[in-house]
């Protein structure tokens, strides 16, 4: 895919994304590190200390996963407090593994035949980015204190990953990368960039 800078032409270079088969639903579940108590402790969580230690005390010592989880399954939405908007979606996995591209950084994007649908930017190498960011959400990406932003672009994959597409566009300076990305989504307005 082709995008206009300014006066010159950003030829994209187009990278396969390999999904996995699966979709995964209930991610949020699977986080076990820390007890109901110990995360009504955590900054983010003691808003909430009250209305759990009123409520839900006989669960204090499950992990939070777990707990979230029967709230859930009890059709209790108190357990949506605790994920981010998009934490209680349903995800895919997938990965880049290109030789060229994999370690370079820079600006990304993601489309569907010609509508571009994402512009984003990778100070990290692309495949940091994507295999162990969007491409994998792990339980604390779905928690208030996670990453919303990975865990809802994701999602939008999931819903079209059998045409979605993917391309680079490597770039060596951090501060061309941020100035290029705002101003290429200033100019073309992607829809998933709008609902970010």
């Amino acid at each position: 895919m082709i995008l206009k800078y300014k006066s010159q032409y950003l030829f994209f270079s187009q990278v396969e994304l390999l999904f996995s088969n699966r979709i995964y639903a209930n991610i949020f579940a699977d986080k076990n590190n820390k007890t109901l108590l110990e995360t009504i402790d955590s900054t983010r969580y003691k808003k909430f200390k009250s209305e759990v230690m009123d409520n839900y005390q006989e669960f204090l010592d499950w992990p939070l996963g777990k707990f979230i989880l029967k709230l859930k399954n009890d059709q209790d939405n108190f357990y949506l407090r605790f994920l981010n908007k998009y934490g209680d979606e349903t995800y895919c996995q997938f990965r880049i593994e290109d030789k060229i591209f994999n370690n370079k950084k820079g600006l990304y994007i993601y489309y569907i035949d010609s509508d571009l649908k994402y512009i984003g930017r990778s100070l990290d190498h692309f495949k940091k980015r994507i295999n162990y960011g969007y491409g994998k959400i792990h339980p604390k990406n779905c928690y208030i204190d996670g990453q919303a932003t990975n865990c809802h672009l994701n999602n939008l994959i999931t819903q079209v990953k059998d045409c979605i597409k993917f391309a680079v566009y490597p770039l060596i300076q951090n501060d061309e990368i941020k100035i290029m990305e705002k101003e290429l989504i200033i100019k073309y307005t992607p829809e998933w960039n709008l609902q970010f």
